[in-house]
């Protein structure tokens, strides 16, 4: 009796933890289906990740602006530079991030974009990443206050003197302006304005 009491609980049990592990199974339509909607969603924000470097392409004709698309992303290079020491915004650098703040907010006003602050090679890695991040937030500070982009969808980040990220390896002082710059990278486009409707 006692053999067969334990013989029942047993196998009560591993009822009940195979039918706990049922209600975690995914049928194969919902999983085929719910894979289907996510490529879908995929392709249309990669459509819109492509617009809108398309358009940045023909707005940053004028500038030395250089735009990469990648997966998910746009990165706007040479978007400022710097004086040596410096974390002051340039006049000249102005334009430039008023027409990006134009067509992003006019079209895209969910987008999500980090400025990305670097340093030349010169002072000690602490000091780059503190003055790369002040640079970083000047930027940010202009593109919130004159060009209209929300506080909550702009960062600043610094990557100091990131060797791997220096357009000229190594330089510092006289000649280094391209490594003491401001990048802007719009990590996700959102829905275009006025596309909701379809």
């Amino acid at each position: 009796m006692r053999c067969h009491r334990r013989t029942l609980v047993i196998s009560s049990c591993l009822s009940i933890a195979a039918l706990a592990g049922c209600n975690g199974y995914v049928k194969k339509a919902d999983f085929d289906s719910t894979v289907v909607e996510l490529r879908a969603n995929d392709q249309k924000q990669q459509q819109e990740i492509d617009s809108l470097a398309e358009q940045m392409r023909q707005r940053f004709a004028d500038y030395d602006a250089k735009i990469a698309a990648m997966k998910g992303r746009i990165r706007v290079d040479v978007a400022a530079h710097f004086a040596f020491n410096d974390s002051t915004l340039r006049e000249e650098d102005k334009p430039l991030l008023d027409d990006f703040a134009k067509v992003v907010s006019g079209n895209f006003p969910e987008a999500v974009i980090t400025v990305e602050g670097f340093a030349d090679a010169a002072g000690t890695n602490g000091f780059n990443l503190r003055l790369g991040h002040a640079r970083a937030e000047a930027v940010r500070d202009y593109l919130v206050s004159t060009g209209g982009l929300t506080a909550d969808k702009v960062r600043a980040v610094s990557y100091g003197e990131a060797r791997n990220r220096q357009v000229i390896p190594g330089k510092w002082g006289d000649g280094a302006e391209p490594n003491r710059r401001v990048t802007l990278v719009i990590d996700y486009a959102g829905s275009m304005a006025g596309a909701a409707g379809g």
